[in-house]
Order: C-alpha cells, then structure tokens, then sequence
C-alpha cells in the first residue's frame, strides 16, 4: 500500500510520549501512531494479530517449557498425570 505523509503538530510531552511508546513496542513513531488511528478507526483486528505475534515472539520459550513444544518446532506427546504417554 503506498504511504502518504502526513505532518502534525503536538506538544513536546506528548512527542516524547509518542517516543518512548514507540521505542516500547519496538517499531518506529510511524507505525505506532498509524495503529493507533488504526484501532481508533475500528480496524483492531489486524492490530490484535500483530500484538498476538508479537507476544508469542516473547514468550515462545515460556509456551515450549509449559507445553513441551520439541526443539524441531512440533509439540511433545500429551502426558497423563503421572508424566506417562497419553492416549487420544
């Protein structure tokens, strides 16, 4: 999709809050403020599939130790209560 400038003008607070939530989220002020006035615009689903991924970047290592998730990508065989191989 091609990008069209937009200039605004804002208080240096508010500049420098835009700033520190960027750098926060990882992505530049562009791309923070446009999913802002993207989830304003009532478009949160797409808003809510990237902050899913991203979360799951963060925390793929806490899923895979909690789930047993292999090293090769796949998940480990369910277990019964005794750490015994599940059925299904």
């Amino acid at each position: 999709m091609a990008k069209t400038q937009l200039n605004v003008r804002v208080d240096e607070a508010t500049a420098e809050t835009a700033r520190e939530r960027a750098l926060q989220r990882g992505v530049s002020v562009n791309r923070y403020i446009e999913e802002l006035v993207l989830k304003d615009a009532g478009e949160v689903g797409q808003t809510f599939v990237e902050a899913a991924s991203d979360f799951m970047k963060q925390y793929e290592r806490v899923f895979a130790e909690e789930f047993g998730a292999d090293p090769g990508g796949g998940r480990a065989a369910p277990t019964d209560r005794e750490g015994q191989p599940g059925t299904t």
